[in-house]
């Protein structure tokens, strides 16, 4: 009789052990969620919030997206936060922790709406680099926040890298700066993780640039240091692109997410998802990805 209680107790003991924990990550460029100046049907209006039908369509697809972790590009202030929140709420989807970064963008901002609790948040808004003969600083900074999951610590990085914009001749479409920016984010995650292979961290955002171009690349790697590895991602059609550019009717894959190496094998279908569902043309220039985590 002992050996068997013993040998059951065992038995649930592995079972509880085994027992797989999902942990569902989105990243999304919400398009001016705040009052910027912008196009209305009656002229450029200056310090203009977001359309409400935009507004609508643009929680019907964080609803459809259920994250857990959401990050976010191009939020206002924190009112904007709370505000997209509260809404969330009342619509059924509760979002009870929020972190926002501060950074030299007083206008755009990275943010994280997260339905689990936050044990750390950690704003890098003094990310400097060497460009053009001056010294700049990443625009809208790194925000890390920290959730325990899966029986540890999974830290997520978001950011939102420079636009193509840009008056700068001597750098068209702001290819340098960008690329820049990626290695002063890149050199601060590998100062937070030294051994990034042994990490447990995920990088998400619009990083302005498509999977082969300098930026990423100086996002995946420091020399012979790989940093993480960037996540497939396609819609329901097996298209890739997540920023479509209206004035010039262009398609481009410019939102990415990036493992590290031990949460590599931990993707459910070994890829992420870029939505194409009701209302993602509606809400923002971009689609959103997403991906879910399964830590044992």
């Amino acid at each position: 009789m002992v050996k068997t209680v013993l040998g059951l107790g065992l038995a649930v003991f592995a079972s509880v052990a085994l027992r797989a924990e999902t942990l569902t990550i989105a990243t999304y460029n919400v398009e001016n969620y705040g009052s910027v100046g912008r196009v209305t049907a009656v002229g450029y209006r200056t310090d203009y919030p977001k359309p409400e039908k935009e507004k609508v369509a643009l929680r019907g697809v964080i609803r459809a997206l259920g994250a857990d972790l959401l990050v976010m590009q191009e939020m206002g202030d924190a009112s904007y936060l709370e505000e997209l929140a509260l809404d969330l709420r009342a619509e059924g989807l509760d979002y009870p922790h929020r972190a926002l970064l501060d950074g030299p963008d007083g206008e755009r901002h990275v943010a994280v709406l997260s339905r689990r609790p936050l044990k750390r948040i950690v704003p890098h808004a003094n990310l400097t680099f060497g460009y053009l003969g001056a010294t700049e600083s990443v625009k809208r900074g790194l925000l890390e926040v920290v959730v325990e999951a899966g029986g540890g610590e999974v830290t997520l990085f978001a950011v939102h890298l420079k636009s193509r914009l840009t008056e700068r001749t001597e750098d068209p479409q702001s290819e340098g700066r960008r690329a820049a920016e990626a290695g002063a984010v890149r050199d601060r995650i590998l100062q937070r993780f030294p051994d990034p292979a042994r990490a447990r961290f995920v990088i998400a955002g619009d990083f302005n640039d498509g999977p082969s171009s300098r930026t990423m690349e100086r996002m995946l790697a420091r020399g012979a240091t790989t940093v993480g590895a960037l996540v497939p991602a396609a819609d329901s059609r097996s298209e890739t692109w997540t920023y479509h550019y209206a004035r010039e009717e262009s398609y481009s894959r410019f939102d990415h997410l990036l493992v590290s190496a031990a949460l590599k094998g931990a993707i459910v279908g070994g890829k992420a998802r870029i939505f194409d569902g009701a209302g993602v043309a509606e809400g923002s220039d971009h689609r959103p990805v997403v991906m879910t985590l399964e830590l044992k």
